[in-house]
């Protein structure tokens, strides 16, 4: 009944969202070329679907390589700067400095490296989406209490069985906590890199209907997109439930409590 009620609720917001717009686009007479009303949008949506499906899978897979590309990559790192504080000292610095970098601005350089096939798209969403992973698997092993890992000593247990009974079940709740994160954000990666360049995609959708003003257009492409990101984030969150089921009992708990 949780579930239930936990699937429910947004969908009751979502409707009381389309109330409001509707009411707004309607009842208060604002112009369309401002913001479209909802039966515009719906109507764009169903006459634009094919396309749109089709745009929005290469997107998703840009998403989802550069998804994976972060997390083959982030996790490694992380073990690396959890646990060697030398590591931690000169990497750490340069992985918050190129978080200052805005994505937009280097994104046409891969463009110019790579072309304009999938690869750019790839590269921005993997560096979109690849810090949280990177914090959270760090937080996550740092965070292991010391008791825990005396024990492990004290029955004689080795490095690696530390590691794989105690190390790695405490901090996969941290890592899924930045996986969750950072999927979202390859997903705006990849949309930065259709942007720059590229012919295809729902960044590259978005960049049509906003050059021929097609505003209708233009809602039901962020619609598409924002179900790629819902649905990438569901994806996740059940392979965190799947995996680390003892961790979704107890947060299903507290939500019960609350």
């Amino acid at each position: 009944m949780a579930r239930i009620s936990d699937m429910i609720r947004p969908l009751v917001l979502s409707g009381a969202v389309l109330v409001v717009w509707a009411v707004a686009s309607h009842g208060f007479g604002l112009p369309p070329y401002l913001i479209p009303p909802p039966d515009a949008v719906l109507k764009q949506l169903i006459a634009q679907a094919p396309r749109l499906l089709e745009e929005g899978a290469i997107t998703a897979t840009a998403a989802i390589a550069g998804f994976g590309l972060s997390i083959l990559v982030g996790i490694p790192i992380a073990m690396l700067i959890a646990y060697s504080r030398a590591i931690e000292r000169y990497l750490y610095p340069l992985l918050v400095f190129s978080q200052s970098v805005p994505k937009i601005a280097v994104a046409p350089l891969f463009v110019v490296w790579f072309g304009f096939g999938i690869l750019p798209k790839i590269i921005s969403a993997f560096l979109l989406g690849v810090f949280p992973v990177i914090v959270a698997t760090v937080t996550g092993f740092k965070s292991i209490e010391r008791d825990m890992t005396d024990l492990a000593r004290s029955s004689c247990a080795g490095p690696l069985r530390t590691f794989w009974y105690i190390a790695l079940p405490f901090s996969l709740p941290y890592v899924f906590s930045g996986l969750k994160i950072s999927i979202t954000f390859a997903v705006v990666g990849a949309v930065v890199g259709e942007f720059v360049g590229s012919n295809s995609g729902i960044g590259y959708v978005l960049q049509i209907a906003n050059g021929n003003f097609d505003l209708p257009l233009m809602f039901a492409a962020l619609i598409v997109l924002s179900l790629i990101g819902v649905l990438l984030y569901a994806m996740v969150d059940l392979a965190e439930r799947l995996l680390i089921p003892w961790h979704a009992s107890q947060r299903s708990e507290l939500q019960m409590g609350s």
